[in-house]
């Protein structure tokens, strides 16, 4: 029988793969463009940030997973797939190593993995296309990932705050 802290922890884990997919859906409804095909605010990345910090990275690498395939079926294409799950496995890999370190903040390791998912997209469209041009994007990308890892991390903060 399960006992009554994993059954919390499954529940919890529920309520947070919805969460971010609720995020993704509602991320999709926004149009938000800056000259930059594809680019978003990330907010299902919150979910993924608060299952970090509230259960670990295994946990938080099943959340990334799980909403990045189930949202590409229900709200994209597979190409929409490649790209999420590039940018998913760049984005989580570099928060787990900056979390690790111990050196820093929610808001820090938030911003490193808005930057480097979209550097994860940025190589896959690079393969798509085959042309440097594409790197061109690189800056405002950047200054993107910075600024919604930023707003992201202070929610996570809040939200983080309110339910522990």
């Amino acid at each position: 029988m399960m006992a009554l802290q994993d059954r919390k922890k499954t529940a919890y884990m529920g309520l947070l793969l919805a969460f971010a997919l609720i995020l993704s859906y509602v991320e999709s409804l926004i149009p938000f463009f800056f000259g930059v095909p594809g680019m978003k605010l990330g907010l299902a990345n919150l979910a993924v940030l608060l299952t970090m910090y509230l259960f670990g990275a295994k946990e938080a690498f099943t959340i990334n997973f799980c909403r990045i395939v189930i949202s590409s079926f229900l709200f994209g294409n597979m190409s929409m797939l490649l790209y999420s799950l590039a940018g998913g496995v760049f984005s989580f890999a570099v928060m787990f190593l900056m979390k690790k370190t111990n050196r820093f903040s929610i808001t820090g390791v938030s911003m490193g993995g808005g930057v480097f998912h979209n550097i994860g997209q940025l190589l896959v469209a690079f393969c798509v296309v085959r042309t440097e041009g594409i790197f061109y994007y690189m800056p405002v990308l950047l200054i993107a990932g910075i600024v919604t890892g930023f707003l992201n991390g202070v929610i996570a903060i809040a939200v983080r705050r309110n339910i522990t």
